[in-house]
């Protein structure tokens, strides 16, 4: 009986083990996914603020939280439905999407960097949002979430195509972690940003000494966090965009252009010592943003800057 009992118990230890190991792995395998889907997760952080900026404070927070269920919606209810039937049918059809969606960002990147250089915000709002009203609300919201919908998309396939090798129950899991996990994240950290101009303004009226000077700081810092984050998701989005395309070209077999990167890669890390994998990973980075960005200068001038001056000819052909 003590001997059945131990066997018992041995029985459940090694299960209990094996259990462990397998939420290691997927818990590693989730945090690899998301790592690699990190330039769009800042983009996505970056680009929300401005659809709740100009309300009223007391609807801020309802209304990153309407955006956050839209965004864990897209991601399990749409997105990961079809990921998850193309990887386990059509497999070959993961590095066509994920060049699709590259080519998406970095045209997206090379678009807000045009409009910033040409000083044209498309996304500027016209009207303060107290004064549009509920409607203006719900329009924002849905804008929110159709934006979503697609960096969201870009998340998850990325991220599938970092476990494509697991099995189809592994991958399940994962891409579920991944989808809360980086939606708590981005929306945790848009509603902190979105709040810390109101968290230095209580600081200031009701705090002293450091404590004040803290939230004085909080209320400045307000418009220069959003302008980094600004200009860092336009980045990201140039490099992730770059690298997807550079490393999909690689795998339908046209290798010149990411081995001459790779090869740039290995020399840089070779010749800088201690640095050498820091550099080296951050010479992969910068060729891969000058990719995204000669793909996303030709569709921005494909799709807006031809397109203008035929208009202005046709509209006056004698100027």
């Amino acid at each position: 009986m003590a001997g059945g009992l131990a066997a018992l118990l041995d029985d459940i230890a090694a299960m209990a083990r094996l259990a462990a190991a397998s939420v290691d792995d997927v818990a590693a395998a989730a945090g690899r996914a998301s790592a690699k889907a990190a330039g769009v997760v800042v983009d996505d952080a970056a680009v929300t603020p401005r659809y709740v900026t100009g309300f009223q404070p007391a609807r801020e927070l309802p209304m990153i939280k309407k955006i956050a269920v839209g965004s864990l919606r897209n991601k399990l209810l749409l997105i990961l439905p079809v990921a998850l039937a193309l990887s386990q049918w059509a497999p070959w059809l993961l590095t066509p999407l994920l060049m699709a969606g590259g080519t998406y960002l970095s045209f997206e990147g090379a678009e807000k960097l045009w409009e910033k250089v040409s000083g044209h915000d498309k996304h500027a709002p016209r009207t303060p949002a107290p004064i549009q009203g509920g409607e203006h609300e719900k329009t924002m919201v849905a804008g929110a979430i159709r934006t979503d919908l697609i960096l969201s998309a870009e998340i998850m396939v990325i991220a599938l195509n970092e476990v494509a090798g697991e099995a189809f129950w592994s991958r399940l899991i994962i891409l579920v972690v991944v989808a809360i996990a980086i939606t708590v994240g981005v929306y945790g950290v848009v509603a902190l940003i979105v709040k810390m101009d109101d968290i230095g303004l209580h600081l200031i009226e009701n705090a002293k000494g450091l404590a004040q000077r803290f939230g004085h700081g909080l209320v400045a810092g307000m418009p220069v966090v959003l302008s980094a984050l600004s200009w860092i998701g336009m980045i990201a989005m140039l490099w992730v965009g770059g690298h997807i395309l550079l490393v999909g070209l690689d795998e339908l077999g046209w290798h010149a252009p990411y081995g001459f990167v790779h090869h740039m890669e290995e020399v840089v890390a070779h010749a800088t010592g201690a640095l050498g994998g820091f550099l080296g990973w951050l010479t992969n980075t910068f060729f891969s943003f000058l990719a995204g960005l000669a793909v996303g200068a030709v569709i921005v001038v494909v799709l807006h800057l031809i397109p203008r001056r035929g208009g202005k000819h046709a509209a006056d052909p004698h100027p």
